[in-house]
């Protein structure tokens, strides 16, 4: 069983999230977060000030001090629930639990692995095991992470460009029937470009969650005119990976809201 979430590429890979300037570098160098959790933080270089920081954690990052997360300033999370077909995170509850008893809007997200299944099936297994949404305002949609093949060269997990695009669709509209919100989907304009051709058909449905280690989210995948978060470093200020919103909080709390 892979241990998932590989957002750390290997260096021909990684390259796609650094800036031109840092392209030939294969070390990264974190960009602090604030502790002010207003809408008038002062933002990593390039980007907005009316942004909300935020994280997301896996079982990688065990107990997690909440808490200490939330003092610091982080006020949305999304927690790894699932990968396939077959695993569910075993930290998942705790971690879910915990960031909504400090204060957090936080949501539930899947580690796709298009080798071993269709989408349905996983779509499937997120939502009956962490990735069910309530319109209680303090649930994110939940998340599709599709990204590089932690497991061996073939990055677009041996399909094509129409058959990837065709199990993100299966997976989407699977948590769409099943949830009623679309899923937000994580993913770096290079995957994204390599493994579906640059695909513009998710835009009006689907919030963007781009990757991107560097001072901007940089050229986004097609059919996106904006993104919604933003993941800038993998690690930082708070436990996991360092994100944003890109909006305030009263917008994080309409997107909750659904």
């Amino acid at each position: 069983m892979p241990v998932s979430r590989l957002r750390r590429p290997p260096c021909t890979l990684r390259a796609a999230l650094l800036t031109a300037a840092t392209a030939l570098v294969c070390i990264l160098t974190p960009i602090a977060v604030p502790a002010s959790a207003t809408a008038t933080t002062p933002a990593p270089g390039g980007a907005s000030a009316d942004q909300v920081p935020g994280m997301d954690v896996s079982r990688h990052q065990g107990t997690v001090d909440w808490q200490g997360a939330w003092d610091n300033g982080a006020r949305w999370a999304y927690v790894k629930a699932t990968e396939g077909t077959d695993f569910q995170s075993p930290t998942f509850a705790e971690q879910f639990q915990g960031a909504y008893d400090v204060g957090m809007i936080r949501g539930a997200y899947h580690f796709a692995r298009p080798d071993t299944s269709g989408g349905a099936e996983q779509a499937q297994n997120l939502v009956d095991h962490g990735g069910k949404w309530t319109d209680d305002g303090r649930t994110l949609p939940p998340a599709l992470d599709i990204e590089y093949n932690p497991n061996g060269d073939d990055v677009c997990y041996g399909r094509s460009q129409s058959d990837m695009v065709a199990w993100i669709r299966e997976f989407s509209d699977t948590v769409n029937e099943l949830t009623g919100r679309h899923p937000a989907i994580y993913t770096t304009a290079d995957w994204w470009t390599q493994c579906t051709g640059n695909d513009a058909s998710f835009g009006s449905t689907n919030p963007l969650w781009i990757a991107r280690y560097a001072a901007s989210p940089g050229t986004l995948p097609a059919g996106w005119s904006d993104h919604t978060f933003w993941q800038y470093a993998d690690s930082g200020t708070f436990p996991g990976d360092q994100n944003w919103f890109n909006g305030t909080q009263e917008e994080l709390e309409a997107l909750a809201k659904g």
